[in-house]
């Protein structure tokens, strides 16, 4: 039964948020921004070493046989 409320209402908020529609009615405007001076910081990095490499693996994979019944030709 509350579940059953849960989605009722969820649906009449989900029809009421669809049928908005929105006018601009003042464009806005990007604020000035004025950057002077600064400096980046001093950082010590030690990366972190990669070995990339390839190696031959073997796998074994089933013999799969596939025999079409009569009548199923394209």
């Amino acid at each position: 039964m509350l579940r059953k409320l849960g989605m009722m209402a969820a649906l009449v908020l989900s029809m009421g948020a669809v049928a908005c529609t929105a006018e601009v009615e003042e464009e806005g405007k990007m604020p000035e921004v004025e950057v002077k001076g600064g400096e980046m910081p001093k950082v010590d990095v030690d990366p972190a070493r990669v070995e990339v490499g390839t190696d031959t693996q073997t796998v074994v994979v089933p013999d799969v046989d596939v025999t079409p019944t009569e009548g199923n030709d394209p």
